[in-house]
């Protein structure tokens, strides 16, 4: 399956950065991707009120999505907002195309680092995934990525490349911890992690606007695509028989005990 990673950096404008996604795989499927990830936050950036942007899976911005999917004949991942019940929204990321249209709403916040994204964005809680060319692709979601029993849950449920959408909060660390918990994560899954972020805006924000470093990263942890912080492509070959091979050496799922 090729995958490719399209970093962008979002706008407050939903129309104008749909267009950016309708640009990014355009380009992702001249390259002959299957899988078009963009990161969390896609249809709207953090730091501004999400509440009047946020809307349902069938509603005109993940409908346009889509559209766009469809016309290319791929299956793209982007971060969108959905309206949850108690007034807050949901950090959902959108899948869809080829027949498939679904959405998984982030599971763990963002509270950290003096931010508290669970003052505007309610929690998910189950687990999807999706098949793309007879891969099996588990979806999470930027702070998901410092838990690594989702990984490995999403593993055990059959996957074996894993998408991380992320809009990661810059400061001192922060890229290395990035990097870090990016390829951890592949280790501990000993599946190919997809690291999608949003690109670095150009200045620093009390909101996670993001820091760039988009990476394609193998069950074995070694990082075989990387983006610097301004917005790029990165296109890869994800080959399942990798992580089946390596589950074999490293059987990490076949041994844990807890």
């Amino acid at each position: 399956m090729r995958a490719a990673l399209c970093q962008i950096t979002s706008t407050p404008d939903p129309g104008a950065n749909l267009d950016q996604v309708r640009t990014g795989v355009a380009a992702a499927a001249a390259a002959g991707a299957a899988l078009v990830v963009f990161p969390e936050a896609a249809m709207c950036r953090f730091g501004v009120p999400l509440g009047p942007v946020a809307e349902e899976l069938d509603g005109p911005w993940a409908t346009s999505v889509r559209a766009i999917a469809d016309r290319h004949g791929v299956v793209v991942v982007a971060g969108m907002f959905r309206p949850a019940p108690d007034g807050r929204v949901l950090n959902t990321l959108l899948a869809t195309g080829r027949g498939g249209h679904v959405g998984y709403d982030k599971i763990h916040l963002f509270d950290a680092f003096g931010f508290q994204e669970s003052r505007t964005v309610a929690p998910g809680s189950g687990l999807v995934s999706i098949e793309v060319d007879d891969v099996t692709v588990g979806l999470t979601t930027c702070y998901d990525v410092r838990f690594p029993e989702l990984y490995r849950a999403l593993a055990a449920d059959g996957a074996t490349a894993i998408v991380c959408a992320a809009s990661w909060g810059s400061g001192e660390g922060k890229r290395e911890q990035w990097e870090l918990m990016t390829r951890a994560r592949a280790l501990d899954s000993t599946s190919w992690v997809l690291a999608c972020g949003q690109a670095y805006p150009g200045t620093p924000s009390d909101a996670p606007t993001g820091i760039g470093h988009s990476a394609v990263i193998t069950p074995t942890g070694a990082v075989v695509a990387a983006a610097g912080q301004e917005p790029e492509m990165l296109v890869f070959d994800i080959d399942p028989a990798v992580a089946a091979r390596t589950r074999e050496v490293i059987p990490v799922l076949a041994n844990r005990r807890l």
